[in-house]
């Protein structure tokens, strides 16, 4: 229901092909306590990949809500959903044309690009506007710098829709930081 529910704020209704209810909350309230800092490792972490075109690295209106649902579907007609405390979708910027998303699955699901995700990474949690997020990646590589690693790559966790961001007043997103 959780997945569900994240559609409504992210898809209009001419895109949606599900019908969630709409509540006050549909994101589970974030903790940054339990990722800001922290080491993950991931040994083939299974994710399903969907891209979508952007400008300049900014999603072109209407696509992503399209991919969403597309996506999200998919995952629940699979049987593929996680439990809401483990769900992620994690996003990685390409290209100036290309954005990459990566939602976290429980098992393979057809006729999606399934795919795994392995390696070691430092989360980092930021609270502001999404345009802020080269700031954000910028401020994790010199503080995961300053441990001594080396930063690889980067991904990015939007842990709540912008209507729940707004109902809790806070904007948290997680950088991950390949080492």
């Amino acid at each position: 229901m959780l997945i569900v529910n994240l559609l409504h704020l992210i898809l209009t209704p001419s895109t949606m092909t599900i019908k969630p209810e709409l509540n006050d909350i549909c994101c589970p309230e974030f903790n940054p306590a339990l990722w800001e800092g922290k080491t993950h490792q991931w040994e083939n972490r299974l994710f399903v990949k969907d891209s979508i075109p952007a400008f300049l690295h900014m999603p072109i209106p209407g696509k992503i809500g399209k991919m969403m649902a597309r996506m999200m579907n998919k995952i629940q007609e699979a049987g593929a959903e996680p439990a809401p405390e483990d769900f992620i979708i994690l996003t990685k910027d390409c290209s100036l044309w290309r954005s990459d998303f990566y939602f976290g699955v429980t098992k393979t699901v057809p006729g999606a690009e399934n795919t795994t995700i392995s390696g070691t990474f430092i989360s980092k949690v930021y609270d502001g506007p999404y345009h802020a997020i080269p700031k954000f990646m910028k401020q994790a590589k010199q503080d995961v710098e300053a441990q001594g690693h080396k930063v690889n790559d980067f991904y990015v966790f939007y842990t709540t829709c912008p209507k729940c961001a707004k109902k809790y007043g806070h904007n948290y997103m997680v950088v991950f930081a390949e080492v």
